[in-house]
């Protein structure tokens, strides 16, 4: 009894009708089929690996953002060589203050020395030169965001494209089942149903290809815009800390 039960069961999931209608599509449904799976195979592999890099980078960032402030001066991460690799604090940072070095060397100040206590003889810096290091700190921030945002285009992609194959599946499909009942000479119902089954098949995948990809999506974008405000207002942080303790006044 529970086998039967059990069997009525997997004759009545959608799973069956799906397998029944694929085999039932011509040829370029089926393709079109198989490229949908191959897409939807490829946006779920976007969306984890993005996902834990976003989440690990999230993390990285809150540990750097701590060790950042708990800092006497915007350069003791760097002269004590502590690293987050992950986060795109962390390499905004390293380039910033790689700039900064090189600035302070013109001055004769030298990495040794720019240990936790930085004494007012250390504001060397002109306004210009503060000018510089934005630019250098602000140009690492777009590239971070772009490295952020790597492969959502695809993901935009498979969001916006999925659909629009599938029906072009479902319109070929009905087109040849239309012209087989023409051939064939038979209105009869029965003549036409398993074609445009297997027609309707593909818009289903492909929306069963869109609807997770662009949910992926918009969640991946949000956490993407919320790790790109991060990064700016570090930016901002780093220059004030900067400007603080290394340009002179005046």
């Amino acid at each position: 009894m529970t086998m039967e039960l059990l069997d009525s069961l997997l004759v009545s999931m959608p799973l069956a009708d799906m397998a029944s209608n694929f085999s039932d599509s011509t040829l370029p449904g089926k393709l079109i089929v198989i490229v949908l799976f191959l897409g939807s195979a490829a946006a779920w592999t976007i969306m984890l690996t993005k996902r834990m890099q976003l989440n690990y980078a999230s993390r990285t960032s809150k540990r750097f953002l701590a060790a950042f402030r708990a800092g006497s001066n915007p350069s003791t991460l760097y002269t004590q060589e502590e690293m987050f690799p992950g986060s795109p604090l962390n390499t905004i940072y390293q380039e910033g203050c790689q700039a900064l070095e090189t600035e302070l060397h013109a001055h004769g100040i030298y990495p040794e020395e720019l240990g936790d206590s930085v004494s007012a003889s250390y504001r060397v810096l002109t306004l210009n030169q503060l000018e510089a290091l934005r630019t250098v700190i602000d140009r690492n921030v777009a590239d971070e965001a772009l490295n952020l945002e790597d492969q959502m285009g695809l993901l935009a992609t498979a969001v916006s494209a999925a659909p629009f194959l599938g029906l072009l599946g479902t319109v070929w499909g009905v087109m040849d089942a239309f012209t087989g009942m023409a051939q064939s000479g038979s209105v009869a119902l029965s003549a036409v149903a398993p074609g445009i089954a297997g027609a309707l098949l593909t818009t289903i995948v492909g929306l069963l290809v869109a609807l997770p990809s662009m949910i992926g999506y918009n969640m991946l974008s949000a956490h993407i815009r919320r790790l790109g405000v991060q990064m700016d207002n570090f930016a901002q942080e780093f220059i004030s800390e900067i400007q603080n303790t290394y340009v002179r006044e005046g």
